[in-house]
């Protein structure tokens, strides 16, 4: 079923990092979902992880993830744990994986099963994302999973020399825009690449 999806959603559909394409091939999404779900585990759509939050269609996983062209030496920031997959993929890829979730129980529960499944590389804390993790910056990539109306300055702020940030942009229940964010000599350059529904971006006030 993992080839199936990555043959169907991820190649026929564009994505040529062979990088991407061996994570989505080696990480068993069917762990991160919900007993409930685990049939659907690889089908074409988001599912439901508890919460009120998603684990997001293994083709939107695969393009973020391509589109930060990831090398082997960098360390990557994310912005939303959720289910723990899109760290587990990110972690194949990369040197060390910086991982942030807002939602206590989530947080407890993906933080877990990462370090059960034996994610060495792979660094969890629950906590509000907006301020990213100063204590491990600059990164290389910022990947954030859920959508604020704007893209947080601290985020911007902690992008290395030529790192990119990719993050869904827009109000709730309506239009969003995929953007990334790319960092070269000091100024920041934004470019759109797709339109997108993710799940609003959290605060601590929020909870």
């Amino acid at each position: 079923m993992r080839q199936k999806m990555v043959q169907e959603q991820i190649i026929n559909r564009g994505i040529t990092d062979e990088n991407v394409i061996d994570a989505m091939l080696t990480v068993p999404r069917h762990y991160f979902v919900p007993q409930i779900h685990k049939s659907k585990a690889y089908y074409d759509c988001p599912l439901p992880i508890g919460y009120n939050q998603t684990i997001s269609q293994p083709y939107i996983v695969a393009f973020m993830t391509e589109k930060l062209k990831l090398s082997p030496d960098d360390k990557v920031l994310e912005i939303g744990t959720g289910s723990g997959y899109q760290a587990a993929i990110l972690s194949q890829i990369v040197d060390s994986v910086f991982t942030i979730e807002i939602i206590n129980q989530l947080a407890t529960i993906s933080h877990q099963k990462l370090k059960t499944a034996g994610y060495a590389n792979i660094y969890c804390k629950a906590g509000d994302g907006y301020n990213g993790w100063p204590e491990h910056a600059p990164f290389n990539a910022i990947i954030v999973t859920a959508a604020p109306d704007q893209v947080p300055q601290p985020l911007l702020d902690q992008l290395a020399e030529g790192g990119r940030l990719i993050i869904p942009v827009g109000p709730t229940h309506d239009i969003q825009h995929l953007k990334i964010y790319k960092k070269e000599r000091g100024k920041i350059k934004q470019k759109n690449l797709l339109t997108v529904r993710f799940v609003p971006f959290m605060r601590n006030s929020d909870l």
